[in-house]
Order: structure tokens, then C-alpha cells, then sequence
């Protein structure tokens, strides 16, 4: 069975999108559909902006989407998926590119994320870090302890065996770290993001998105959504609609979701987007099955 998954946030890059731009017709209708939507040109960001212009959430997150839901439509007969899930932002391009969302429903709801995110992390200052070569299970106790002693630190994004990213406070992070290495944990990599994504820091923006998704229209997915909160699939509007709420203060269960995807009978993943960064992390997976 084929699998289409769709990345997040940190795979963009400068020239995104311009060949697919200069070289199929589907996909230009789609880039010029996205510049007449956001009523201003993210293509001229995408195919020529500087590295620091496209790191801006504001513009990164819509710049994603845009790349990873076109690259699946453009091409064509060719895109016909039994099962999709996306990693964080790319949840909603596997909806949109699943049809349980138009494409126009799609971006707006991206932008509104990306916006409320964006807000969310200048209220409070927060960041990340990715975790290498240590149990989840020592990751979480170690949060725990941390948040328990009034600095928030939890697990947000659960990749692939022995790779972790934790979300929090600045303070909570930088404990948590040393912690962590302490423990054994082979590095501990601070993430260059402007927030504390996929934690309780997220409340004000997911209060924020709730709004705009209650009143998105979400249809059936052409095939089942393996959503990001429970790792499981899904083919109900409420069901999607809930999950996708939950979504911003929730842990990313990637591991789970591939290895859900593959009890399902996925045989191949194909990833659309810009990079190749869900390939590398299905891979240690699969390994580890």
C-alpha cells in the first residue's frame, strides 16, 4: 500500500517550489491560487527569499504546506494514496492533499496557525531541543521531575527511535539538558525555532486556530489520516476536527504513526515536500520493527 507523508516546519529552503513552478502547469495554477489567497507573493520568498526571510513562521509554515500539498497534485495519476499522515504543519497538508480540506481552507487555516504561533511564542519566550540516544521513558521522568520543580519542560516530538524533541521554557530547556546529558543522552541539540511547539505554551495559539477550525468546513479523506495526537487513523470530520484542535499543545507521535502505518499494510512512503527529512526518520523506524 502506498503511503504519502506530508513534513513540518524546518525542511524549507531558498527555491522551494520554482521548478515545479516553471515546469507543471497544475502546479502554477495552484502557486498563483496561493499568492491571490495570502494577498501577497510567498512564491517570490519561496523560489528567491534568503534562508533568514523563509525562517519567519509567518512565512515558513504557509511555504510548506504550499510545497508539499502541490508537489503530491502535480503529479497527477501518479498521486493516488491508501494513507497519508503529516508531521506537525504537515498534518493539515495531508488533509488538504487527502481532500478532507480544500486547498483554499487548507492555507487559510495554515496562516491562521502560523500567525497565532507566532504570537504565542513572543508572549512567552520558549525554544526546543532535540534529544539523541536516550529512552523516552528517561526523556518524560526527567521532564517530569523538571516541570514539577516550576520550570515547564515536556516531550513534543517523539521522531524515531533514540531522537526526541523536548519543548519548553528557556529555563526549562536549559535544566533539562543538563539533565538529560547527565543521564546519557548522546547530544542534546538546541533547535533553532522561536517557540515552545507541541506543549501547554501553545494554549493561546490553539485557542486562537480552535475558533477558525470550527468553522472550517472538513470533508471524508479520500483514505485514512493518521493524526498526530493519537497516531491513529481517521476518516470522520468530527473525529479530524477534534484531533487537529488538540494538535498544537500535543505531542507529534511520529514513531507510533509509522509503525501504526505499517501494521496497516504500507509497503512504500512517499514524501512530498521540500527535503527528505521524514525519509531518514521512517527509516530508523522500520529498522527498529
Amino acid at each position: 500500500m502506498k503511503a504519502f507523508v506530508f513534513p513540518g516546519q524546518g525542511s524549507q529552503f531558498s527555491g522551494m517550489g520554482k521548478e515545479l513552478y516553471e515546469n507543471n502547469q497544475t502546479a502554477k495554477e495552484y502557486f498563483d491560487k496561493a499568492n491571490d489567497i495570502l494577498g501577497f507573493s510567498i512564491t517570490e520568498i519561496m523560489f528567491g527569499g534568503t534562508a533568514e526571510e523563509l525562517k519567519q513562521t509567518r512565512v515558513t509554515q504557509p511555504a510548506v504546506f504550499i510545497h508539499s500539498v502541490v508537489s503530491a497534485l502535480a503529479l497527477g495519476d501518479a498521486y493516488k494514496p491508501e494513507m497519508v499522515a503529516g508531521h506537525s504543519l504537515g498534518e493539515l497538508s495531508a488533509l488538504t492533499a487527502a481532500g478532507a480540506l480544500t486547498f483554499e481552507d487548507g492555507l487559510k487555516l495554515v496562516y491562521k496557525r502560523a500567525l497565532a504561533m507566532q504570537k504565542a511564542c513572543e508572549t512567552q519566550k520558549s525554544t526546543m531541543a532535540a534529544v539523541i540516544a536516550l529512552p523516552d521513558e528517561t526523556v518524560e521522568q526527567i521532564c517530569k521531575e523538571i516541570t514539577a520543580k516550576g520550570n515547564l519542560v515536556v516531550a513534543a516530538n517523539y521522531n524515531c527511535p533514540g531522537q526526541i524533541a523536548i519543548s519548553g521554557t528557556i529555563e526549562g530547556i536549559s535544566a533539562a539538558s543538563e539533565a538529560l546529558k547527565a543521564a546519557g543522552a548522546k547530544r542534546v541539540i538546541p533547535l533553532s525555532v522561536s517557540g515552545a511547539f507541541h506543549s501547554p505554551l501553545m494554549q493561546p495559539a490553539k485557542e486562537e486556530l480552535e475558533a477558525a477550525i470550527l468553522e472550517t468546513s472538513i470533508s471524508t479523506p479520500l483514505c485514512p489520516v493518521y493524526q498526530n495526537v493519537d497516531a491513529l487513523p481517521h476518516n470522520e470530520p468530527n473525529e479530524i476536527r477534534a484531533n487537529l484542535i488538540a494538535q498544537l499543545t500535543s505531542p507529534v507521535r511520529w514513531t507510533a504513526t509509522i509503525k501504526n502505518m505499517y501494521k496497516d499494510g504500507a509497503t512504500e512512503f512517499i514524501e512530498c515536500g521540500p527535503g527528505n527529512v521524514l525519509e531518514g526518520m521512517i527509516k530508523k523506524i522500520s529498522a527498529s520493527l
